[in-house]
């Protein structure tokens, strides 16, 4: 297996957040009558429904995809794919435990605990896929199509 570097995880993870820049701030546009919200425009000073839903849609994003194709939008674009140990698509509790994982490989900051692991771990994993047992693949574009459950 060829492991994703860090790198291209990033670009990855930078694709993946213009695509809910795409669809959210339309939406916060619609719904706040603005396209960035400052604290003013905030119910509760720090947080903000919309900003609540926006955090369910992100994790679901990452849970569903990665669970049902093996890959995001930013990583079908840079040709990777998430697998288990043995090279197969990864199960959704695999998924759930990866990428809840994100919430320590987040901390303190920008996610700096995920990037450090990625470049001390061997086979380039963060804390939710050394959690997951799960690795982030290269793969050859000819097999950039889903892959059957199983």
């Amino acid at each position: 297996m060829k492991f994703a570097t860090l790198s291209h995880r990033i670009l990855a993870q930078i694709i993946d957040y213009m695509v809910f820049c795409i669809v959210f701030f339309p939406v916060t546009y619609l719904v706040k009558g603005t396209w960035l919200m400052t604290r003013a425009d905030h119910i509760w000073v720090i947080f903000d429904p919309i900003c609540g839903v926006f955090l369910v849609i992100i994790f679901a994003y990452f849970i569903l995809l990665e669970w049902i194709a093996g890959f995001t939008v930013g990583k079908y674009l840079l040709k990777m794919r998430v697998v288990t140990p043995e090279g197969k698509k990864i199960t959704l509790k695999e998924s759930l435990i990866r990428n809840f994982g994100r919430m320590i490989d987040g901390l303190p900051c920008f996610n700096i605990i995920g990037m450090v692991s990625i470049v001390r771990s061997e086979k380039k994993q963060r804390v939710g896929d050394k959690l997951a047992k799960t690795f982030v693949i290269r793969v050859n574009p000819c097999a950039m199509g889903l892959i059957a459950h199983g």
